[in-house]
C-alpha cells in the first residue's frame, strides 16, 4: 500500500471542505425527516437493543416496511476500515496474523448494520487474498485444480493457509446472514409496482430492463450530469423488446466490463492488480441493489453508488496514470485532469444548494424527469408544509395525472381538499384511491400486496366523513375493514377508538385502545388516549394511573402534563395538589403562550388560599388571552373574597364587554355596585338583564326583590319575592324574607292608622333600618350561594375532542373548607333570627 503524505492528505481534506462547504446551510430534507427527526431510536430514552432490531427509520425490521438500509458513507467507512485491516493479516513467511481478521469480522458486522452492502466487502478481503495477497491468477488456480483432480499433485501449504483465512471470512458472513434473516423473520421487504415497476412486469421486459439499469448506473459515475433525488416510478421506461435501442447500451456496458474482467483474471502485474481490485469494488458492493437476488424499492438510486465510486476512482486515476507515464499525452492528461476535478468541483457546489429545502429538491429532480408522479408529490408535500395549499393542490392533481394509478396521490388530493375545507371534492378523491385498492383474494395474505401506507385511505376517508354525526356508523364501517385486511395496523384501532368515544361507546373504545397498545406499548399518545376513556368511564383512578403511563414514557407530554395536573385538583385530595403545581408549571414551560396553564395554576393557588400568588397567576392569563373568561370571572370573585370589591369591578367590566350574557358576572357586579357603592340603579339593571336572559334565575330574581325592597317599594318587593317562592319553592330564607317583608307592610299600616307623628321621622327611620337588615341577610346569603366559574374541563388533543366546561361548578372542596362555609351559613342563620327578633318587636 502506497503511503499518503501530511500534504497530500491535507490537499483532500481541502478539495472536499471547499466543495461541501454550502451545504452545512442546508436544512433536513427527504428521507432525513423520517430518519432523523422523527426517529425514535435516536431518542435518548429509546433501549440500546432497539438499534439491532430496527431498521434506517426506527421501524421493527420484522414489519412488511422497506428496508432502504444504514447511512451508506457511514458504512463506506467501516467498509474500508475491515478492508484495511484483512490486509495486515498475512504475517512473515506468509503465516496468518488472527488479530487483524478479528477485527476485520468485528468491522464487516458493524459496516452492515449501517447499510446492508456492507457485507460485500467479505468478497474484496477474498479477492484480494487470493489474487493480490497470494499473488495467483486465473491459469494458475485452474491449473492447479486440473493437476489434483488427476492426482498428479496436492494442495500447496500457502493455498491451505489461503482456504482456511477464506473459511473464517465465509463463515462469520454466512452467521451475519443468518442473523439477519432472523431478524426480518425470513421475510423479505413488500414494495409495490410504484417503488419498482420492473420487478413486477413479465418476461422479458424485466430481466431487459433489469440488465439496461446497469448501464445507466454506469453512466452516472461517468456523467453526472443529470442527478435526481428519486429515480422510482416511471422515471425510466421499461425495456419490452428486443428491438429497444438501450439494448445497444446494454451490450456495450457487458462487453466493456468482460474485456475488463479477462484482462484483470488472465495476465499477471501490478496493472491488472489495480484493475481487478476496481472492479471488485464496483462489482461487489452493487449486487445487493442490482435486483439479481431479490427486488428492491427503487429504480436507480445514487446512494448506492457510494462504494462503486471508489472502484471507479481507482480505475479512472490508473487510466490517467497510463497516460501520463507517455510523454506525447503528459501535459493533455494534466489538462484533463484538471478540467475534471474543476467541473466536477463546481458541480458539487451548484448541486448542494438544490439540498437546501425540499422544495428545491424536489423542483432539481422536476427538472430531470417529469414522469415520476412521486416527484410531483413531493414537491406538493413540501408547499403543503408551507400551508400553501392551493399550489400544492397543483402539484397532486398532475402527479394524478402522469401516474393515474397512484394510490398515494389520490390520497394527497383528498387530503388537501379537505385542508381548503372542500369536503365534496375531498370525499371523491378518497373515494377514487380507494377504488384502486387490489381486491382481497381468499387465501393470499392482504398486506403482502399493498403498500401499507395505501390503507390510510380508509382512515382518512373515516376521518373526513365521520364530522357528520349521520354518518358515524358508516366511518366505523371503514376502520374495521381497514382492521380486517391487516390486524397490525395500530393508526386503525387509534382512530377507531376516537370515533367510540365519539359515539359515546367508551367502553368498546377501551378495547380498541388497549389492542393498539398490545401493537405498540411505547407510545405515550395511546396511554394518554386510554386515560381519556377511564375519565369517560368515571374511573378517575385508572385514568391517573394512563397518564402517569404516559408521562414515563414521554415526560414532556404536554396533554397528559396538563390533564393529569387537573384530575389530580379536581379529585379533592389536599396531598395531590404539590404535585399538580409541579406538572402545571412543567406544562407553562412547555407551552409559555397557552393561558389554560397559568389560569389552573391560579386556580390551585386559590384552593391554597394563596390569594396574592392566584392573583398573578390569574392576571398572566388574562395577558395572554384578555377575553379569558373563567380567568376575568375567578380574579374579580378572588378580590370580592379577600375585601378588594372595588378591584373586582374594572375585571367585571372587562368580562361583561366579552361576555355580556354572563349570568354569575352580572351577579357579582350588582352585589358590589348595591353593597359596596350604593349604586341601586346599577344593580337593579345588572338584576334586570339576567332576568331578560333567564326569567327563572332565582338569585338574580331574589337579588332584584331585594332592589324593590331598597327602594322602599314594599308592594313590589313582596310580588317578587312571591315570584321567586313559586320558581324555588323549597327554599327557606325566600319564605323567611317574604314572611318579614309582609310583617313590615302589616306595621306600617297599622302604625299609619293609629297614630302617625307630625314629622313622620319615626316610622321613616324605623322603615330605613328594616331596608339594612333585609339587605344584611341578602348578603349574607349570597355568600352562601356563590358559584365559582372554572373552566378546569380536560382539554382538547389531537386524538379527540373534549369541551372545555367555561362555568364549572367549584372542585370537590375540603374538609377545612367545608368547616368554613358551614360557620358562615351559621353565622347568616344567627342574623336572620336576630332580625326577625327586632322586626316581630320582640
Amino acid at each position: 500500500m502506497a503511503d499518503v503524505s501530511l500534504k497530500e492528505a491535507a490537499l483532500i481534506v481541502g478539495v472536499v471542505a471547499a466543495c461541501y462547504w454550502n451545504s452545512l446551510f442546508c436544512g433536513f430534507v427527504f428521507d432525513d425527516v423520517s430518519a432523523i427527526l422523527d426517529n425514535k431510536d435516536l431518542h435518548p430514552s429509546t433501549p440500546l437493543k432497539n438499534l439491532f432490531q430496527n431498521d434506517f427509520w426506527g421501524t421493527p425490521m420484522s414489519e412488511v416496511t422497506g428496508v432502504v438500509g444504514r447511512a451508506e458513507l457511514l458504512s463506506s467507512i467501516f467498509f474500508l476500515a475491515a478492508f484495511l485491516s484483512y490486509t495486515k493479516s498475512k504475517g512473515p513467511d506468509n503465516t496468518i496474523v488472527w488479530t487483524p481478521i478479528a477485527v476485520t469480522v468485528f468491522l464487516v458486522a458493524v459496516a452492515t448494520l449501517c447499510k446492508e452492502q456492507g457485507i460485500t466487502v467479505v468478497g474484496i478481503c477474498c479477492v484480494y487474498e487470493v489474487f493480490i495477497a497470494q499473488g495467483y491468477t486465473l491459469p494458475v488456480l485452474l491449473d492447479t485444480a486440473v493437476q489434483i483432480l488427476r492426482g498428479k499433485g496436492s494442495i500447496p501449504f500457502s493455498m491451505l493457509q489461503t482456504l482456511l483465512k477464506l473459511i473464517v471470512l465465509m463463515f462469520s458472513t454466512l452467521l451475519l446472514v443468518v442473523v439477519r434473516v432472523q431478524v426480518i423473520q425470513s421475510q423479505l421487504p413488500v414494495f409495490t409496482r410504484f417503488d419498482n415497476p420492473a420487478a413486477v412486469s413479465p418476461s422479458p421486459a424485466r430481466q431487459l430492463t433489469f440488465n439496461y439499469l446497469l448501464p445507466v448506473n454506469a453512466w452516472l459515475l461517468l456523467n453526472p450530469s443529470e442527478l435526481c433525488c428519486d429515480w422510482t416510478m416511471g422515471t425510466i421506461p421499461l425495456v419490452e423488446s428486443l428491438l429497444d435501442v438501450r439494448n445497444v447500451a446494454t451490450l456495450t456496458f457487458f462487453c466493456f466490463l468482460g474485456s475488463l474482467i479477462v484482462f484483470s483474471l488472465r495476465y499477471p502485474g501490478e496493472s491488472s492488480k489495480t484493475v481487478l481490485m476496481a472492479l471488485c469494488l464496483i462489482v461487489l458492493p452493487f449486487i445487493p441493489a442490482s435486483n439479481l437476488f431479490f427486488p428492491v424499492g427503487f429504480v436507480v438510486a445514487e446512494r448506492v453508488l457510494y462504494v462503486p465510486s471508489m472502484g471507479f476512482c481507482i480505475l479512472v486515476a490508473h487510466g490517467w496514470k497510463k497516460l501520463s507515464n507517455k510523454s506525447v499525452l503528459r501535459k493533455i492528461s494534466w489538462v484533463c485532469l484538471a478540467a475534471v476535478l474543476l467541473t466536477h468541483a463546481l458541480k458539487t457546489l451548484h448541486r448542494n444548494w438544490d439540498w437546501e429545502s425540499e422544495y428545491t429538491l424536489f423542483m432539481s429532480a422536476l427538472k430531470v424527469n417529469k414522469n415520476n408522479a412521486k416527484l410531483w408529490n413531493n414537491v406538493g408535500h413540501a408547499l403543503e408544509n408551507e400551508k400553501n395549499f392551493e399550489r400544492a393542490l397543483q402539484f397532486f392533481i398532475q402527479a394524478t395525472q402522469v401516474q393515474p394509478d397512484d394510490i398515494g396521490a389520490h390520497m394527497n388530493v383528498g387530503r388537501t381538499y379537505k385542508n381548503l375545507n372542500k369536503t365534496k371534492e375531498a370525499e371523491e378523491s378518497y373515494m377514487i384511491a380507494k377504488s384502486l385498492m387490489p381486491q382481497i383474494i381468499p387465501g393470499k395474505k392482504y398486506a403482502a400486496r399493498v403498500a401499507p401506507n395505501h390503507l390510510n385511505v380508509y382512515i382518512n376517508l373515516a376521518n373526513l366523513i365521520r364530522a357528520n354525526e349521520s354518518r358515524l356508523e358508516e366511518a366505523d364501517q371503514l376502520y374495521r375493514q381497514a382492521i380486517s385486511m391487516r390486524p397490525d395496523f395500530k393508526q386503525a384501532y387509534i382512530s377507531r377508538g376516537e370515533l367510540l368515544l365519539k359515539m359515546n361507546k367508551p367502553l368498546k373504545a377501551k378495547e380498541a385502545y388497549l389492542r393498539a397498545l398490545d401493537l405498540d406499548r411505547n407510545n405515550a399518545d395511546l396511554w394518554y388516549n386510554l386515560a381519556i376513556v377511564y375519565i369517560e368511564l368515571k374511573d378517575p383512578t385508572e385514568a391517573l394511573k394512563n397518564f402517569n403511563r404516559a408521562l414515563e414514557l414521554n415526560p414532556t407530554h404536554k396533554l397528559a402534563l396538563f390533564n393529569s395536573a387537573l384530575l389530580m385538583q379536581e379529585s379533592g385530595d389536599a396531598r395531590l395538589r404539590p404535585e399538580a403545581k409541579q406538572r402545571l408549571l412543567h406544562y407553562v414551560k412547555e407551552e409559555p403562550q397557552d393561558a389554560n396553564g397559568y389560569f389552573n395554576l391560579g386556580m390551585l393557588a386559590m384552593d391554597d388560599k394563596k390569594d396574592m400568588e392566584a392573583e398573578a397567576w390569574m392576571k398572566k392569563a388574562i395577558r395572554l388571552q384578555p377575553n379569558f373568561r373563567s380567568a376575568l370571572f375567578n380574579l374579580a370573585l378572588l378580590y370580592s373574597q379577600t375585601g378588594k370589591e372595588l378591584m373586582a369591578l374594572p375585571v367585571l367590566e372587562d368580562l361583561l364587554r366579552y361576555y355580556p350574557d354572563h349570568t354569575k358576572g352580572l351577579i357579582l357586579k350588582g352585589d358590589i355596585l348595591m353593597n359596596q357603592k350604593k349604586d341601586i340603579i346599577g344593580a337593579k339593571m345588572c338584576f334586570e338583564k339576567i332576568l331578560e336572559l333567564d326569567p327563572t334565575n332565582v338569585q338574580g330574581k331574589h337579588n332584584l326583590c331585594v332592589v324593590y325592597f331598597e327602594e322602599r317599594d314594599l308592594i313590589k318587593a313582596e310580588k317578587c319575592l312571591v315570584e321567586t317562592l313559586a320558581l324555588a319553592p323549597h327554599e327557606e330564607y325566600i319564605q323567611r324574607h317574604l314572611n318579614i317583608v309582609r310583617s313590615k307592610i302589616a306595621s306600617l299600616s297599622a302604625t299609619e292608622q293609629s297614630s302617625l307623628p307630625a314629622d313622620g321621622t319615626a316610622a321613616a327611620e324605623e322603615k330605613k333600618n328594616s331596608f339594612q337588615n333585609l339587605k344584611v341577610v341578602k348578603n349574607e346569603q349570597k355568600t352562601t350561594q356563590t358559584t365559582v366559574d372554572n373552566s378546569k374541563g380536560h382539554s382538547k388533543n389531537k386524538k379527540r375532542t373534549e369541551k372545555n366546561n367555561m362555568d364549572k361548578e367549584t372542585p370537590k372542596k375540603s374538609t377545612k373548607e367545608i368547616k368554613d362555609i358551614e360557620k358562615k351559613r351559621v353565622a347568616a342563620l344567627k342574623r336572620l333570627e336576630e332580625i326577625e327578633r327586632i322586626l316581630n318587636g320582640e
